[in-house]
């Protein structure tokens, strides 16, 4: 697959390839809905489009983001809806069947979020978990039933955090891969400053790159189609007349 990028827009790394082979690997309904949130060149959106998915949207707050987004959809053949906005803003009131986030986070000298330039798309405040934690609440409500949320992220921002954050919502939460390497060039330059805010150990060089999955049960369609059927008799015992 061909990936170019224009200027400002990050160039996919390994965690953007490993999120895309992840996606490939979910078993999906034959007309499944992808959302690719934080998309930056489009690369899991265009994986996704390219396994045959017909329904791919792809999400980015930056302008050139989705131009470019929209350019290597061209450049490869491939069908997708790219849209501008902050996270699901654009496809407000849409669930899907999967949807896939690389988002920033790397841990930052400010608690706000870059409000342009290409910081956007690592900066992710004092934690690192200012976009993340946002798309772990917001996924459930963007899911269909049996429908997961893949998302990618350091282990230095803690694993543990983010599976409780997507069984609160409801959701069935596990680590589907993990890949040890070295600090990567963002990580690298902030050592001091994550070793001062004990989010590194003195010396610790490596970190792992997670994918977490949270999966919605099918139940909820059940326990919600009940619901609504008792309340339906309800209001219809209600109406009859004595």
């Amino acid at each position: 697959m061909k990936i170019v990028t224009l200027p400002g827009v990050f160039r996919p790394i390994s965690d953007s390839w490993m999120l895309a082979d992840l996606l490939r690997e979910q078993t999906l309904p034959p007309e499944a809905a992808v959302l690719d949130l934080c998309t930056g060149s489009g690369v899991v959106a265009l994986s996704a489009a390219r396994r045959g998915v017909r329904d791919v949207t792809a999400v980015d707050v930056s302008r050139r983001a989705v131009l470019t987004v929209r350019l290597n959809a061209r450049l490869n053949g491939l069908r997708v809806r790219a849209l501008r906005g902050e996270l699901f803003a654009p496809v407000a009131g849409r669930r899907f069947d999967a949807i896939a986030c690389n988002p920033p986070y790397v841990p930052a000298a400010s608690p706000d979020l870059p409000a342009a330039g290409p910081a956007r798309a690592w900066d992710a405040g004092l934690d690192g978990r200012a976009v993340l934690d946002r798309v772990l609440d917001e996924a459930p409500d963007h899911l269909r039933p049996g429908g997961v949320v893949l998302v990618t992220h350091s282990s230095i921002l803690g694993q543990e955090a983010t599976l409780r954050r997507l069984e609160a919502g409801g959701l069935e939460a596990d680590v589907v891969a993990r890949r040890r390497g070295p600090l990567g060039p963002l990580m690298s330059a902030r050592v001091a400053m994550l070793e001062e805010r004990g989010m590194l150990r003195p010396g610790q060089r490596h970190e792992d790159v997670l994918i977490l999955r949270g999966r919605l049960p099918r139940r909820v369609r059940r326990a919600v189609t009940a619901a609504t059927e008792r309340d339906g008799r309800a209001a219809g015992r209600a109406a009859t007349p004595p």
